[in-house]
């Protein structure tokens, strides 16, 4: 895993097997983001099976097929779609065209597994919404900043035990290193990136719904501008916006991709939550000018003070849960609303940002 770029982020964790070998196939296809390999990476950790890739860039194909050197080629989508064993398909296209991978599995009864953003438009969340609906398969959301990470993991199961009673706030901060000359040219392009709170601003969207358990949310105020990177002008390098959840919980988070290049890693991502009865801080990928080591987290309550180290010590039971989900047609691993209303908040937030000169 490289820790200079987050578009490489795929981290190891336990391999913790919920189904048989063979029990549960599924394929890649489309490898414009690096977040393709931790998908890919998590779920055969879960146990299943991965078959088949497919790019239209040998290149790209190459280099995946370096990481998983038992993958079939395939020579095309229509190879992969055809394949009755396939259960599910994973992606990491460019974000506008994420949306149309996925109603082209759902026309072959495949369940999609996307990286986010999942949409750039309010018009392709509509879309996949009705085609959920009327097939009953499903359209599930890379969100790794939790779903990834074992310290946000460790955090939603201290909340789900009332560690720190009620969510009442979640303040988050996703900071990136841009690498510029490693970022394909969509990444510059307004229209094919969605925009900073559309793109990396629905990991924190997300963060929040789930810490704090709200089920819905409005947008009370959102900002994006470019403060340092004129060269490319559809850029938008800084991002914030507050949020209301719809239990009376708030929300405020920062994106941006000025991560400056003395950090040991690629973005200080963290999570503050604060409940009624105590709160917790997420270090997610390193303490700063202490340890490397990402995945610290502190816990402050009624009991005392605590630090906990949780680099593979925790796991990652999404991966797992959602192999079951799809066989077992439940929502354990994540509501299929839950991922939709990330997405919407994050689209909304986008669409009436203002833009600071």
């Amino acid at each position: 895993m490289s820790r200079q770029e987050g578009m490489n982020y795929a981290p190891k964790g336990k391999v913790s097997k919920v189904v048989n070998e063979g029990e549960f196939v599924f394929a890649a296809i489309a490898l414009d983001h690096g977040h393709i390999y931790g998908m890919c990476q998590g779920l055969i950790e879960a146990g299943a099976e991965l078959k088949w890739v497919y790019d239209p860039d040998p290149t790209k194909v190459d280099a995946f097929k370096k990481a998983f050197p038992h993958v079939q080629v395939a020579s095309s989508e229509h190879e992969i779609f055809i394949d009755r064993e396939v259960k599910l398909i994973a992606g990491a296209a460019v974000p506008s065209k994420r949306c149309e991978l996925g109603l082209r599995a759902f026309d072959y009864g495949k369940d999609y597994f996307t990286d986010k953003a999942p949409f750039t438009t309010l018009e392709q969340l509509e879309a996949a919404r009705k085609r959920t609906e009327e097939t009953g398969l499903k359209y599930m959301v890379y969100y790794s900043e939790r779903l990834h990470v074992e310290s946000a993991v460790f955090a939603g199961q201290l909340i789900e035990e009332g560690a720190i009673g009620r969510v009442i706030q979640v303040t988050g901060f996703g900071p990136h290193r841009l690498s510029a000359d490693k970022r394909p040219a969509w990444f510059f392009e307004k229209d094919s990136y969605g925009g900073i709170l559309c793109d990396i601003g629905s990991h924190q969207i997300e963060q929040f719904l789930y810490f704090s358990g709200c089920k819905d949310a409005r947008v009370q105020s959102s900002k994006v501008a470019n403060y340092a990177n004129k060269d490319y002008p559809e850029l938008e390098d800084y991002g914030d916006a507050t949020l209301i959840g719809d239990n009376g919980a708030s929300n405020y988070f920062r994106v941006d991709w000025l991560t400056p290049d003395g950090l040991r890693t690629w973005g200080d991502g963290r999570t503050f939550i604060l409940g009624t009865n105590g709160y917790i801080e997420i270090r997610k990928y390193i303490d700063v000018a202490r340890d490397d080591r990402g995945d610290q987290l502190y816990l402050v309550n009624e009991h005392g003070e605590k630090h906990y180290s949780l680099k593979g010590e925790v796991g990652f039971p999404f991966f797992g849960e959602l192999i079951l989900d799809c066989i077992n047609r439940t929502e354990k691993a994540m509501t299929q609303e839950h991922a939709f209303k990330a997405a919407e908040l994050c689209l909304i937030a986008q669409k009436v940002a203002e833009k600071v000169e």
